[in-house]
């Protein structure tokens, strides 16, 4: 009987980024990178600089907007 229900065992698009690889700058400073993926966009250098900019702008900030 097939089921619905993905395989967990692969990689799947439509998946969270898991917690452990979010941070909010409890744990430490909020890095370009973890921007980018609270962002849910892919790591590149285009990703990387938009994140750069941002925390220029708004600090630590920036993360916290689009974390719940």
């Amino acid at each position: 009987m097939a089921t619905s229900q993905p395989d967990a065992s692969t990689p799947s698009d439509d998946r969270a980024t898991p917690d452990t690889l979010l941070h909010t700058g409890t744990e430490g400073p909020v890095t370009a990178e973890d921007l980018v993926l609270a962002a849910g966009r892919d790591i590149t250098p285009q990703s990387l600089a938009w994140a750069e900019r941002k925390l220029q702008q708004e600090g630590s900030a920036a993360v916290e907007k689009l974390l719940p």
